[in-house]
């Protein structure tokens, strides 16, 4: 443990001296694909995650893409898929598509449409979520990205706005 503990303490102290994209990762032409963490409420999931509570086991995995259209913003879409653990509903297939932009080349803001497909489809969860967070680049094609996001629902009637921390990981060609 104590291992473990000592290279994560490395890690983001090489990074924070490393942290600014300094080798065309966010130019256009590139290419991004990220996997996030999501903690919080998950919404129209396309982040990795693993619950398991008094025997009920949850789980996502998923997903993203994106092109940069031009210098710092990227055109995304992302799909994940999971279970909810509760026996006689259907299996959420999520999706998300938007855009993200990085700011000074390391706040990346990102603004996007996503959802869940189960159930009826005026019934879905769909949500516009807004995020914002930290770019530190870890070298050439690697980048770790906290940050917080928003989901504003579009349904009211059926579900809540959600607050989200998520740590991404991104990789750039």
């Amino acid at each position: 443990m104590k291992k473990i503990i000592l290279a994560v303490v490395a890690l983001f102290a090489f990074s924070f001296a490393n942290g600014q994209a300094k080798e065309g990762q966010v130019t256009k032409g590139k290419w991004l694909v990220e996997v996030n963490t999501g903690f919080g409420t998950n919404v129209g999931s396309t982040s990795l995650y693993f619950t398991s509570s008094d025997g009920v086991t949850s789980y996502n995995i998923g997903a993203e893409g994106g092109y940069f259209i031009k210098d710092n913003l990227a055109l995304k879409i992302g799909l994940g898929y999971g279970d909810n653990g509760i026996k006689g509903q259907e299996t959420p297939i999520a999706y998300k598509i938007g855009a993200k932009y990085y700011f000074k080349s390391m706040i990346p803001i990102e603004i996007s449409y996503n959802g869940v497909g189960i159930g009826q489809a005026d019934a879905n969860p769909t949500y516009v979520g807004l995020q914002a967070g930290y770019a530190v680049f870890l070298g050439k094609n690697v980048s770790i990205e906290p940050g917080i996001r928003y989901n504003l629902a579009t349904h009211k009637q059926y579900y809540d706005n959600s607050l989200q921390f998520n740590i991404g990981f991104a990789l750039h060609f």
